[in-house]
């Protein structure tokens, strides 16, 4: 098999091929190490390689649904006991995972067979990918160009054909923005639905959630499939899917739905006119095809939204900073880790209990504004992201930005503190403000790529619906899978 040919198939199709004995799992993870030989110099998208275990691994006999097709995990929780475990931090470059997570089991479980690690940003913060530890990771589809994050090593890697499938988690937009970024298509499930734990039942308070990016529906489709889940020990829990994810891909809908859209920004910034063409094109296919169409507004404050996600996010840092500093046996300061790392963190340490928990508080009431929209819509449709992809270093800080940075939030006390958080992330704010609010409220989103600009950037939509309705989202997003603005992405093969 050529590479080309390699590179332009899906993750279903490969299982086929090896179910049919037409291809070995040991080709295909052959196919995978030499794609990535090709590609990742120009990428910068693996952060560790595994290929004689992979190789020993494929020579067991796969009756699960995937059969052995290869995959990346991403380098920020998804561990294999006894192998490289770094979440992009220099902290934890010599680390070793103590123990292999429950969702990567669920991987195994489902056929799929680890190649290696993709890089993400430190400790998954951001939404590109360019952490100190490792450089910048780049676009296929432009190389001068990010894929985002934090999952941005693993999207680079499904772009580029390395791997059909990704392992990518998503805590506020870290599937959906480095999908619509580099033409994929990145399914954030409703809270609860795929393996964490057990102890480590609340991923982000709630707000984060495993799972896969993917060129294909169906692959996401299969893979809902498989790694759904009901565990008792996790804090967040949902009914299982009865049916199959898969199946009711292709089913019509029995009555015309609604949907409402919109393309402003929910924190008052600038979208480009690609994010707002993406969104119209969408909807007025949509529209041609029976759905009935209303532009609405924002159903909740989009500022305070990220103001009580920022705080959250400071107490998480903090938390981490504490355990790290345990298991390393001394302290940790501003030189150990990244500036937006450490600004979270001196801002936590002034977050107070109240102050956390009126912040959680917030979220549900989010959470049930999106219930009543959802009592007349089925469906939410924004951009995924404001803009395409940011140019490689568009958000570095200069040193000089860095020092100011550090003496400020020194100085600062309390609220100026998460103030000066907020304005510290606003310029990657502007490009990204749609995903946040469906990490908060807990309901499944997807991005599907819709559109391609006339620079050559992808760029996707995002629709949400009801928590557990992931069903709705896989056959919407199929519908527009076969429909003509989909096909200047669909079977893509990047050369690089």
């Amino acid at each position: 098999m050529k590479h080309a040919e390699y590179a332009a198939l899906d993750a279903v199709s490969m299982a086929n091929l090896i179910e049919r004995k037409e291809m070995s799992r040991e080709e295909f993870i052959e196919l995978a190490f030499e794609r990535l030989e090709k590609v990742n110099a120009k990428i910068n998208a693996i952060t560790h390689t595994r290929k004689e275990k992979a190789l020993e691994e494929a020579m067991e006999e796969q009756m699960s649904a995937f059969k052995g097709v290869p995959i990346v995990l991403k380098d920020a929780g998804q561990t294999i006991k006894d192998e490289p475990s770094t979440s992009g931090a220099r902290l934890l470059q010599n680390n070793t995972a103590s123990h292999t997570s429950n969702f990567v089991k669920g991987l195994y479980d489902a056929g799929f067979i680890s190649i290696g690690r993709a890089t993400s940003p430190e400790f998954g913060i951001k939404n590109i990918t360019e952490p100190k530890l490792y450089g910048p990771t780049r676009n296929p589809w432009n190389t001068d160009y990010s894929p985002g994050g934090s999952s941005g090593g693993s999207a680079a890697l499904v772009a580029a054909g390395v791997v059909p499938v990704a392992g990518a988690s998503d805590g506020g937009g870290s599937i959906r923005i480095p999908a619509s970024f580099t033409g994929l298509v990145g399914l954030k499930p409703t809270r609860g639905r795929t393996p964490v734990g057990p102890g480590t039942g609340r991923l982000g308070h709630g707000a984060a959630i495993e799972f896969v990016l993917a060129k294909t529906v169906r692959d996401v489709a299969r893979s809902l499939d498989e790694l759904q889940t009901f565990q008792p020990e996790a804090a967040f829990q949902v009914p299982l899917y009865e049916s199959s994810y898969e199946q009711v891909m292709k089913d019509p809908y029995k009555e015309p739905l609604r949907i409402g859209f919109t393309a402003t920004s929910p924190v008052g910034m600038r979208v480009s006119e690609d994010a707002k063409e993406a969104v119209y094109k969408t909807v007025k296919l949509l529209e041609s095809f029976g759905f009935v169409v209303e532009e609405v507004e924002h159903q909740v404050d989009g500022v305070r939204l990220m103001e009580e996600y920022y705080l959250v996010n400071s107490g998480k840092i903090v938390s981490l900073i504490r355990l790290l500093e345990k298991q390393l046996k001394r302290e940790i300061t501003a030189d150990d880790i990244e500036i937006e790392t450490w600004l979270l963190y001196k801002a936590g340490l002034n977050v107070s209990a109240a102050d956390f928990s009126d912040s959680i508080a917030f979220w549900d009431i989010a959470a049930e504004k999106m219930v009543r929209f959802h009592e007349k819509y089925d469906f939410f449709i924004t951009p995924t992201t404001a803009f395409p992809a940011p140019e490689v270093g568009h958000f570095t800080h200069s040193e000089e930005k860095e020092q100011f940075l550090r003496e400020e939030i020194e100085r600062l006390e309390g609220k100026a503190q998460l103030d000066l958080i907020y304005d510290m992330f606003e310029p990657s704010l502007e490009y990204t403000p749609y995903t946040q609010l469906a990490n908060l409220t807990g309901q499944p989103a997807i991005s599907v790529p819709v559109h391609i600009t006339k620079n050559g950037l992808p760029l996707g939509v995002q629709i949400m619906a009801r928590k557990g309705e992931e069903h709705q989202l896989i056959r919407l997003a199929h519908i527009l899978e076969q429909s003509p603005i989909w096909e200047g992405l669909k079977d893509k093969v990047l050369e690089l």
